[in-house]
């Protein structure tokens, strides 16, 4: 692909990193953006720095934040004895959009997937076993994806815990084997918390 200019050309090489992004859909972005408004697209560019100079993981969950604690652990109204481990932040926004749980949350980062190289140590498990082993947990419910990876993931915390005085349980699969749950419809995946099950029922 020749370009015209080099500037133009290494905007189309930083977005066509981005992931399914190729050479010519970014070509075809940076184009759009320099037909728009020069505000507008410094408008875009002020964001991004901002997502990356200024955005936090909160300290208690590790989910994407403002400030040093979310808005979901700083909430008082929230139930502090329960809390739902997810994957990353897409699951905590598409369990949140439902409106049918009101605990708290325990981001993961990832799933245990040894091809991937990703070991319980790249995770952010060790934090939720501490935060159960304080005493104030009474319920853990395990909401990873129904694949290989989420299951494995699942059954180590699951003896993690093991022995501790506390209940465990997942999503009730109306979710299907091999979904992601950031995909699921907002009513299967809210009747799915609402009607889970015993964790040691699931295997």
């Amino acid at each position: 692909m020749n370009f015209s200019s080099k500037i133009l050309e290494n905007a189309v090489n930083e977005v066509s990193q981005l992931p399914g992004i190729g050479k010519r859909t970014a070509l075809r972005l940076v184009l759009h953006l320099l037909k728009q408004p020069a505000s507008q697209t410094h408008q875009l560019a002020i964001a991004l720095n901002k997502l990356v100079d200024e955005i936090k993981f909160c300290k208690k969950c590790h989910n994407i934040s403002d400030k040093d604690i979310c808005e979901i652990c700083s909430n008082s109204s929230r139930n502090s004895e329960i809390i739902c481990v997810v994957e990353d932040v897409r699951d905590v926004m598409a369990i949140e959009n439902t409106s049918q749980f009101r605990g708290l949350y325990h981001v993961l980062g990832g799933k245990i997937s040894p091809i991937e190289g990703i070991g319980p140590h790249n995770l952010t498990i060790d934090s939720l076993i501490e935060k159960v082993k304080s005493g104030t947990i009474k319920e853990v419910i395990f909401a990873l994806s129904s694949t290989i990876e989420g299951d494995t993931t699942n059954f180590y915390i699951f003896k993690q815990l093991e022995g501790l005085p506390i209940k465990t349980s997942t999503i009730a699969r109306g979710i299907a084997v091999g979904d992601e749950l950031q995909y699921a419809d907002e009513v299967t995946l809210g009747r799915s918390i609402v009607n889970r099950i015993p964790f040691e029922k699931s295997f």
